[in-house]
């Protein structure tokens, strides 16, 4: 199936000063990130906070230019942020963010701010716009006396169907979500996410799943993607990478989720993440890698198929290019 996003070696880069009269460093938000998504199927895409992956969602939405790399959507180059021919493909390419209320406008209602898309993109008759804007409040579950409530005035839940409700008014091909359900409660979280794969089902979205929470992401991904440190590090079905993950640090993450039929101890990685403006030679994960070898300290390994079950891992030890060194012992 042809994707209908693909990105090949996005890589971002941001400034920092060092303190106040420091030096300026370059720090790699992302580095040579290559996903696909397909129509109607959803990649998850997981890492600790600050790995990179609210980046790499702006990115392929051209919200950022790369500063290397590439985005195409629907088989097209993405244009350059700002041009006209970017903010025509906006309506097909929508993002819902993670807090709800700073998302919308606590100036107008709902019901403007879902009908603003259509506006902005003169999508059907000005005439009919209004009630196309009812009807996706309706399809996420909103009343139509709701849309002329203002947001401080709907819970967390509310408010996030109604970010939902503005994204998916275009009809979009694509949906970024960018951690939407982790300022929810967790029976509010269900509901979104069965509502993500109604809509999903009844548009044929093509969806990119941002989360840490491995457990929503396996519930509504086709595919998961493991980041570290602005890297992608394994990728594959959600049952192999989520079951029996074969990365070093994908195998930390899913260790850290108290399930009832896992047996042994949980992985608790030594030492924190690296600094981005000052990352490792070779494998990044080395430092805190309980395999890690001398290899993995000098070379950068390859996001490739694994031998055996094709699934898509950057290690050297586990390619079976080195052997292991002595596992350290889990905490």
């Amino acid at each position: 199936m042809t994707p209908m996003l693909e990105a090949k070696g996005l890589v971002r880069r941001y400034a920092m000063r060092r303190g106040l009269m420091g030096r300026s460093v370059e720090v790699r938000a992302v580095d040579g990130v290559s996903l696909s998504v397909e129509r109607g199927r959803t990649l998850g895409l997981v890492g600790e906070s600050g790995c990179g992956k609210s980046t790499t969602g702006r990115l392929v939405l051209g919200l950022e230019a790369p500063d290397a790399g590439s985005v195409a959507f629907q088989d097209k180059p993405m244009p350059p942020p700002g041009t006209d021919a970017w903010r025509a493909l906006r309506s097909r390419m929508q993002m819902v963010f993670q807090d709800p209320l700073g998302a919308l406008d606590r100036r107008l209602p709902i019901g403007a701010q879902v009908q603003e898309p259509l506006d902005i993109h003169r999508i059907g008759e000005a005439k009919d716009r209004a009630g196309r804007a009812m009807e996706a409040l309706r399809a996420v579950g909103l009343r139509p006396d709701q849309a002329a409530r203002y947001p401080h005035e709907l819970s967390g839940g509310q408010r996030q169907r109604a970010v939902l409700a503005r994204a998916l008014a275009t009809e979009p091909a694509l949906l970024v979500c960018d951690e939407p359900i982790s300022a929810l409660d967790v029976s509010i979280q269900a509901q979104v996410m069965n509502l993500l794969m109604d809509q999903q089902e009844r548009l044929g979205l093509g969806i990119l799943f941002i989360s840490h929470d491995l457990r929503a992401v396996r519930q509504v991904s086709h595919r998961v993607a493991v980041m570290y440190l602005g890297t992608i590090v394994e990728e594959g079905e959600p049952d192999a990478v989520l079951h029996e993950p074969a990365h070093p640090y994908a195998q930390a993450l899913v260790s850290a989720i108290p399930h009832p039929g896992r047996s042994g101890q949980r992985i608790v990685l030594q030492g924190d993440p690296p600094n981005p403006a000052d990352r490792p030679s070779g494998c990044a994960f080395h430092p805190r890698c309980p395999v890690a070898t001398a290899l993995c300290a000098r070379e950068t390994p390859v996001l490739k198929p694994r031998r055996g079950d094709g699934r898509l891992v950057a290690c050297h030890v586990v390619q079976g290019d080195v052997a292991p060194a002595v596992t350290r012992k889990a905490a």
